[in-house]
């Protein structure tokens, strides 16, 4: 019986036999790094003085309120001792001395007076932020909304648990590591995992110039000598370059902030490849619809590389001032900008009425009108189908998909048209759909990802072909390569090791992490060969993945390469240790190094930041249970397993620790439901075979050795198993079936020639 563990959070037919693994290294290895000149950060008062015209379209924007102190200018909720009840908790706002404060619920959900230091945001909605000890800033979960003049809590549903990482004094809503990066300029997070203190700070605490531009002493001190005096430079020594740039590097630009992704360290705004600062998330489950529709806040940057228009190279600039932010035209006519308004500002093309026509609007269940008429007229009702985060901020998808209801009705996603038609069914819209624009659908992504998702049998082969395929976008191709974990390495590894070529950064450290190559020297020497790769996020998977091989085989400039690519992820984790997640990565780097006291510290450090993080319990405790300390494992087991009872790898773990302590009976309880949500993992069908031999439960017994055997034919292991149950209830006519297939399948071995030896002699004995 073996334990489980779980591993880290993150039109061409081509035949591969080998990729040398020089070859690799060649194409990948680092050039030297170039230092960039001393530079330093002026402020956005110091560009207003020869920019006036960006700077005021700036001012009043989004980014010029992504944080404030908090002052009667700044704060636009009402603090006029007023009240706000939440599940019966009655939070009171008001002034003192010219300051703001709140009565509320704090740590450990005791009532207390705190003051608001910085107001976060401005519309819909505008967050409140409360300094505690160790440098934080917590988010306030009451808000204020700004189109409703009210109060209104984040969590309306139900309230949360003092203990819980979401609770507002606690991890979750944590302004320095959750936030900051994003409101503030040349922001530098500063957090210390031994002291568990931020010493954060900014040199501007709104969204100024130098957050896109990079800092801007050079280009001042170019700017400011005598004409004749000012030398031709290469993008007047500012360090970020904005213009003249093609649409991706426009798009990398604003993805840093616009993105769901996972932070390597504080943005320098040096960095040469996007993935050298920031790890995109892929379309995962709970974040996307599995044809890649919005679900959790993404930010856009994910959606809109799904886009058409991504692909033809439009732009954020191209709908978007980029100094307002605001959309360069209104409604339809911000699209007319390139589609043609006689084929689709038409009623031939959209079947809706515009805006000051005749008709009904659409109205709820309790006669609230939902939508007016004109707006099926509108481009982005059908385009961009939105959702509400943070209780009133509605947010447009930017894939810019074409409505499907008949994937709505395949894959249980949501559609455009059924978001305004909320009294109808997905089949009523398809049913209109194909009387507009015709019978038949393209191949869509999403019946794939759904596929993966769901760990559909022969998924991998799709999966795989869609990974390949450079006609869709890199993040559909590199969420099709993750599924691909679910399957064997017979069925993934070939993608894998195609994808390690990739020219796109996210494809190749999608297959660094799912490499997972039978063969030992060729898994060392792929990781090997990435661990030269350029871009950071790529060679720093390569390091974690090489630590999971014990005294990897390598030459002096391999070991060089490994060290500095691991201390890279080492740093970037302890960056990141503020968080769950970061220290249960440490975890299981010091796990992988033989280090099992710092793996120790780690996984319990994750814990106590996020108690939920069940990752980090499933890790302790197979730590826990190879350094002997079974009761300990056990109990983190169980916890996982009540909150959590459809993770059936755990019910797997359990049980094979609860059979190590002979608790057979309700190891096989464990074990029988593992089996049931695992039916295709032969592994533990064969564990649950052997077990309930144990308990004396023989037809389960024989019934799950079947199970395991029917997976894998010709398993050795499975194949003795069952001619040894058989054996022993004295079937020996199943035996001999057995023994003969051993015999057949396994020549070289001798075991089932001695099987059927020991068949005939009984049957001489009986026979006398």
């Amino acid at each position: 019986m073996t334990n489980w563990k779980i591993t880290g959070i993150i039109a061409t037919i081509v035949i591969i036999l080998s990729i040398p693994a020089y070859l690799l290294q060649q194409k990948y290895r680092q050039q030297p790094a170039v230092s960039p000149p001393a530079t330093t950060f002026v402020g956005g008062q110091k560009c207003a003085e020869c920019h006036k015209r960006e700077h005021d379209r700036w001012r009043g924007s989004h980014h010029d309120h992504a944080m404030d102190e908090a002052n009667a200018k700044t704060v636009l909720g009402n603090f006029n001792n007023v009240h706000f009840e939440y599940f019966g908790v009655t939070s009171r706002f008001y002034q003192q001395d010219g300051r703001f404060f709140v009565y509320t619920r704090g740590p450990d959900g005791q009532m207390g007076d705190f003051e608001i230091k910085y107001t976060f945001g401005a519309y819909p909605l505008q967050q409140y932020l409360v300094p505690f000890p160790g440098g934080r800033l917590q988010c306030l979960p009451i808000a204020w909304d700004v189109k409703g003049n009210k109060w209104f809590h984040l969590y309306p549903d139900a309230p949360i648990d003092p203990g819980d990482w979401l609770y507002w004094t606690n991890a979750g809503q944590n302004w320095n590591g959750m936030c900051a990066e994003c409101h503030s300029t040349n922001l530098k997070k500063n957090y210390d995992l031994n002291t568990n203190t931020y010493q954060t700070t900014w040199s501007e605490i709104d969204v100024s110039c130098e957050a896109c531009h990079g800092p801007g002493s050079l280009h001042v001190a170019w700017a400011e000598l005598p004409d004749m005096a000012r030398p031709v430079v290469e993008n007047f020594r500012l360090m970020v370059k904005t213009s003249g740039i093609n649409s991706r590097d426009q798009v990398e630009l604003c993805a840093p902030c616009h993105s769901r992704r996972a932070i390597l360290g504080d943005y320098t705004h040096a960095e040469p490849d996007l993935m050298d600062t920031m790890l995109p998330s892929l379309l995962d489950e709970g974040l996307y619809f599995v044809d890649g529709q919005i679900h959790d806040e993404v930010y856009v940057y994910g959606s809109f590389t799904q886009s058409k228009m991504y692909g033809r190279d439009v732009r954020c600039s191209d709908c978007h001032d980029v100094h307002s932010i605001k959309t360069v035209k209104a409604g339809n006519d911000l699209c007319l900008q390139c589609h043609r308004a006689s084929v689709y500002d038409t009623k031939d093309h959209h079947f809706h009425k515009k805006e000051g026509e005749k008709g009904e609007p659409i109205k709820s269940a309790d006669g609230k009108v939902l939508f007016k008429v004109g707006t099926g007229a509108q481009c982005a009702q059908c385009h961009m189908p939105g959702r509400y985060y943070m209780g009133n901020d509605y947010r447009p998808d930017h894939s810019f998909r074409i409505p499907r209801p008949d994937l709505s009705m395949r894959l249980d996603t949501p559609n455009a048209c059924n978001r305004c038609h909320v009294d109808q069914s997905d089949q009523w819209s398809d049913q209109y759909i194909t009387r507009w624009y015709g019978p038949g659908r393209r191949a869509h992504y999403g019946t794939v990802i759904d596929a993966g998702r769901k760990r559909l049998p022969d998924a991998y082969k799709e999966l795989g072909r869609l990974a390949g395929d450079p006609l869709y976008p890199v993040i559909v191709r590199a969420t099709a390569l993750s599924l691909l974990r679910s399957y064997s390495p017979a069925q993934s590894a070939a993608a894998c090791e195609l994808a390690l070529m990739d020219d796109e950064a996210l494809i190749r450290r999608t297959a660094v992490d799912r490499l997972n190559v039978r063969d030992s020297k060729r898994q060392t020497a792929h990781l090997t060969s990435a661990l030269y790769d350029p871009v950071k996020a790529v060679r720093t998977e390569a390091a974690r993945r090489m630590t999971e091989i014990p005294n990897p085989p390598l030459d002096s400039s391999q070991k060089t390469a490994y060290q500095k690519a691991l201390a890279e992820y080492q740093s970037s984790m302890e960056y990141s240790a503020d968080f769950a997640f970061g220290r249960y990565n440490l975890g299981n780097l010091f796990s992988n190094l033989n280090q099992p006291d710092k793996a120790v510290d780690n996984y319990r450090a994750a814990i106590r930041i996020d108690n939920q993080f069940y990752p980090a319990k499933v890790n302790l405790a197979m730590l826990y249970n190879e350094t002997g300390r079974k009761n300990e494992a056990e109990v983190l087991l169980r916890e996982v397993v009540a909150a959590h009872a459809e993770l059936h790898e755990v019910q797997y773990s359990l049980g094979l620790l609860l059979a190590e302590k002979k608790k057979f009976e309700e190891a096989a309880r464990y074990l029988s439901a593992a089996a049931a949500g695992l039916p295709q993992r032969s592994r533990v069908q064969y564990n649950l075979g052997l077990l309930l031999q144990i308990v004396r439960r023989d037809a389960e017994a024989e019934a799950a050795l079947l199970a395991a055997l029917e997976i894998e034919p010709d398993n050795l292991d499975y194949l003795y198993a069952l001619a040894d149950h058989y054996l022993k209830k004295q079937k020996f006519t199943q035996a001999r079936q057995i023994a003969e297939q051993m015999i057949v399948r396994h020549p070289e071995n001798s075991i089932g020639r001695e099987i059927l030896n020991f068949i005939n002699q009984q049957s001489v004995s009986y026979t006398h």
